[in-house]
């Protein structure tokens, strides 16, 4: 198996040593260099994993405008800066470059390591879903977080193997589209996929809309129907919304589960199926059998492979690339060239809740493109939902800055450890740092208020 290959562009040669010294024991080619142009010529021939760039200046304009020019060509490209240089104005430079970690040195190897290790491992997962995946909206799942890093890993497997699966997770989670990926990946992706949408599905119509039925079965059956399971045989049945189903038609269900076929309304003898059945449901199952609601053998049935989706609040770090990729999808699809987000924008569309989850959020971009400005998307431009959240947020400001305060403080100002409290990433904390104008002598006045007064 080829080693990943790391780019490593820098200047100093302290630092230079001391990474080389980190990185010695990973499983990782490095190509090294420390000119601009060499480094540009260098990406485009190896095609590296991922680059490790130092800012030998204090502002980073030039390190920061060759990352924006490569990033330019593939938004995403992991990028990690360092620097034995850092200030503010850095920090915040990388953080809006779309930088994946930013270091000031020297710093701990394990944690130098491990994002190191991370963006490798997330680039991996892209590179894969590219190979593997359409680039269309419904066959895609946007973000790099280790959730969602995790997330395609597991789908990997389970599309290698034919067992049913069962996915769960809120309105909104891309239930749908995890289960078109499972298929477009699966050895059955060059057969149909058929989504049937259980809450829908009136008994009265069940058999005949699932199971199909023979010319003159019933009046008006001028032709005989193969059925939804039919036409998929040979490939995958998505049954959205499991949890819908009536317990007549879960009985149906399993029936057919059980058997491999089917018995057409009006028809004489079965019809064998040859189906992969994936299931997803916003309700809790096993809450629902308790309650005597679902029945537990056909929840056994479905529930082989199980897969969880996260909601967008717990996945934040994905929300940036979100908004990039929504960005760029509706700039296409409207015949628009808007750029970005103006500060107060983006803050409010990182800090709001998202509810309706990556649903909510591709709507709420495409609202902003039906009355659109200029070039940047502007607070005033987004849902009122959201504006509102702002509103009602600020009161809860003060206890999100103590938070704040209070892990930075136990954490002894090693904002990585910070972050792992307060489980965010390190970018994350950085701009939070930024919006509540957290300083560490500041954190440092908290801890022990008397020596800071007396110093």
């Amino acid at each position: 198996m080829n080693k990943p290959v790391v780019l490593f562009a820098a200047h100093n040669n302290h630092l230079k040593q001391s990474i080389h010294g980190m990185l010695r024991f990973q499983t990782l080619e490095i190509v090294e260099t420390d000119g601009y142009r060499d480094t540009l010529v260098l990406y485009e021939q190896i095609k590296p994993q991922l680059l490790i760039l130092e800012s030998p200046w204090l502002d980073g304009s030039e390190t920061l405008s060759l990352a924006k020019h490569i990033r330019k060509g593939d938004r995403r490209f992991p990028i990690i800066l360092v620097t034995a240089h850092g200030t503010k104005s850095l920090v915040l430079s990388a953080l809006r470059a779309g930088l994946k970690d930013y270091f000031e040195f020297p710093f701990p190897t394990g944690e130098f390591t491990e994002s190191v290790k991370r963006c490798l491992t997330n680039r991996s997962s892209s590179a894969f879903e590219s190979a593997n995946e359409k680039s269309t909206d419904s066959q895609k799942l946007i973000g790099s977080s280790a959730a969602i890093t995790n997330l395609m890993f597991f789908l990997h497997k389970v599309a290698t193997v034919d067992s049913n699966v069962l996915i769960t997770g809120e309105t909104g989670t891309g239930k749908e589209i995890t289960a078109q990926i499972i298929h477009g990946r699966s050895s059955r992706a060059h057969k149909p996929f058929i989504a049937i949408n259980c809450a829908a599905l009136p008994d009265s119509l069940l058999e005949s809309e699932l199971f199909g039925y023979e010319k003159g079965a019933f009046t008006g059956a001028q032709t005989g129907f193969l059925g939804k399971l039919k036409m998929a045989d040979g490939g995958t049945v998505f049954f959205d919304e499991i949890g819908d189903m009536s317990g007549y038609a879960q009985a149906k269900i399993l029936r057919m589960l059980e058997s491999k076929e089917v018995y057409p309304l009006g028809g004489k003898r079965s019809i064998p199926l040859d189906i992969r059945i994936i299931a997803a449901t916003n309700r809790n199952l096993e809450t629902m059998i308790r309650q005597k609601e679902f029945r537990e053998d056909l929840y056994f049935r479905l529930n082989v492979a199980r897969i969880r989706l996260p909601p967008l609040r717990d996945r934040k770090d994905d929300i940036p690339e979100l908004l990039n990729y929504y960005l760029s999808f509706f700039n296409k699809l409207f015949g628009k060239n808007l750029v970005g987000f103006e500060i107060e924008a983006l803050s409010a569309l990182l800090d709001y809740h998202w509810p309706g989850n990556v649903r909510e959020l591709k709507n709420a971009m495409e609202s902003i493109f039906i009355d659109s400005p200029l070039e940047r998307i502007a607070f005033d431009d987004l849902p009122e939902t959201i504006r509102a959240n702002v509103t009602s947020e600020q009161f809860s400001e003060n206890n999100e800055r103590e938070k704040l305060l209070e892990a930075l403080c136990l954490a002894n100002w090693n904002k990585s450890k910070a972050a792992e409290q307060l489980q965010c990433s390190r970018m994350t904390l950085y701009r939070k740092m930024e919006k509540y104008n957290i300083r560490a002598s500041e954190a440092a006045f908290i801890s022990n208020p008397l020596s800071a007064h007396n110093m």
